[in-house]
């Protein structure tokens, strides 16, 4: 059974609920301040979206295709990417809250963060060469045998970066990010 498409619609101020959502490929659609709390989008494929002042926090992304999705001051809390489809996983984020999310194993060179809150977000594993964190908080951030190669962390606080664990070839910080660096090894920096 194929899946509904549906294209160029435009959804405001809407509360889903899984009675009233449609598993479906969903291309150059924009959800305005749309509340997706709590709601599988397991299968659905979303393609050339933008998300607008939404809350999708603690939704269900099993299987879940993203394919060049803008997120815009989203609330996003605890989301698991890295249950999404890996094929074509290609998104973008601006001031959004993505707090406690995973982007586990993910493949997302050159990605970008803009102005996003990134608190307990786990990296792990993940490739995120190119990838460019601008204005962003990293508070506990996970970074564990990530890619970082080229990235671009200048603009970005309160990051924790184990150089010796983490490939971070021409990755780009500022000197005040410095001290992210050499946190294990208990310094005094003045």
């Amino acid at each position: 059974m194929s899946k509904e498409y549906i294209e160029d619609q435009r959804y405001e101020g809407l509360r889903f609920a899984d009675q009233d959502w449609k598993v479906a490929n969903y291309e150059n659609c924009h959800f305005d301040s749309c509340s997706f709390v709590d709601l599988d989008l397991r299968d659905c494929n979303f393609m050339d979206c933008v998300f607008q002042s939404c809350d999708l926090s603690m939704i269900g992304l099993n299987n879940t295709v993203l394919q060049d999705v803008l997120f815009q001051a989203c609330k996003m809390l605890g989301l698991r990417f890295d249950h999404c489809n890996k094929l074509l996983l290609s998104f973008e984020f601006q001031d959004c809250q993505l707090n406690y999310s995973s982007f586990y194993q993910c493949r997302l060179p050159r990605i970008s963060f803009a102005r996003c809150k990134l608190q307990e977000v786990d990296f792990t594993e993940a490739d995120l060469s190119s990838a460019r964190f601008d204005d962003c908080d990293l508070s506990l951030a996970v970074f564990e045998n990530t890619i970082l190669e080229r990235a671009d962390f200048r603009q970005s606080i309160n990051f924790q970066i184990d150089p010796e664990r983490n490939e971070i070839n021409q990755a780009k910080f500022a000197l005040e990010g410095l001290p992210g660096l050499l946190t294990k090894y208990n310094l005094n920096l003045e």
